[in-house]
């Protein structure tokens, strides 16, 4: 009778040992320390940020999260920044997948304090490059808090965030916001909006570029981020693009495992947006001022998961960030 039991008992040992794993990386993901902090920003117009003027500007105070990893000193910190729906499931994913490798997170919101929820169905309710003035004004606090080092700050953002997190790589937007005396040692958009050209667009700051994008996505097509990172190759920038087949626009949510239409979202995704004077963003198909309201603007883009997508860039990412912070 005992042989009958050698089977059982191997394989309850195994499991034991799997979940003995599992709870091992589900404690390295528990954050030693979480503090809430108010951060002292701007809610401003997109010319207003393109021309610096602070002045004209409304003081805002936005907050973030920062969830210090487990270990001694000063730590790498990855700063998220979320979308149009403003902080998801997908935040909360991330953070865990970087605290569990020993590196903190520091989540922005830059919607509760501008008394929003989503812009996801409006999003002329709020300037897209206000998220770099909170961004920039993260590193403010970053730069002085005793557990993060420094020099070992990454950036991601997502959908709205992801475009924040591309532009934010901008030399000039750095000489005209950032107040902070550091930088990012990289930048990793997912799945931003490229459909602007900026002035000086393609003279970033000294730190690699990242681009994650899914080849189905119909809310912010991969195709203007593409165009876009090979006119920053063409001028020496160290960028590069990852994009996974079968992906939608937020494909990185840990929710759900397909993609729906969302009726009510605005995308911007057959339109073609170019700053042509400091702060005056034209829609290039009516050579006028761009709104919100132009036929260019569509609605019903494809938003949800895709497991294998989403596996495949927490592998990556995560990898890749982990090399760039590495001492």
């Amino acid at each position: 009778m005992l042989r009958a039991f050698r089977p059982l008992a191997a394989g309850l040992l195994l499991a034991a040992g799997l979940a003995t794993a599992a709870a091992a990386q589900d404690k390295a993901a528990i954050a030693s320390r979480v503090e809430l902090h108010p951060i002292p920003s701007l809610t401003l117009s997109d010319a207003q940020f393109l021309t610096g003027d602070a002045g004209g500007a409304t003081p805002v105070t936005v907050a973030g999260e920062l969830r210090v990893a487990q270990g001694t000193g000063r730590l790498p910190v990855v700063v998220l920044m979320h979308g149009s729906g403003g902080i998801g499931p997908n935040i909360e994913m991330w953070s865990a997948q970087f605290t569990a490798r020993g590196i903190s997170t520091f989540a922005i919101d830059g919607f509760t304090g501008r008394g929003l929820v989503s812009t996801s169905a409006d999003q002329a309710r709020l300037g897209r490059l206000n998220l770099i003035v909170d961004i920039y004004r993260s590193l403010e606090i970053l730069a002085k808090h005793p557990r993060v080092d420094p020099q070992r700050i990454v950036l991601l953002g997502f959908s709205r965030g992801g475009q924040a997190a591309f532009y934010a790589a901008l030399a000039r937007f750095h000489q005209m916001w950032n107040r902070s005396g550091i930088g990012f040692a990289a930048y990793v958009p997912f799945y931003p909006d490229c459909a602007t050209r900026y002035i000086d667009d393609v003279k970033p700051v000294a730190a690699p570029i990242r681009l994650i994008h899914g080849e189905a996505d119909d809310y912010n097509p991969l195709r203007s981020c593409a165009a876009q990172a090979e006119r920053l190759k063409a001028a020496g920038v160290d960028i590069t693009v990852t994009s996974y087949p079968g992906a939608h626009h937020g494909f990185d949510t840990p929710l759900t495992d397909a993609a729906v239409v969302t009726p009510q979202s605005q995308t911007v995704r057959d339109c073609s947006i170019e700053e042509r004077a400091p702060g005056q963003l034209i829609n290039t198909a009516t050579g006028t001022v761009f709104s919100y309201t132009d036929a260019c603007v569509q609605l019903g883009p494809q938003v949800g998961g895709h497991p294998q997508a989403r596996a495949a860039a927490v592998a990556a990412v995560t990898e890749f960030v982990a090399g760039v912070v590495r001492k």
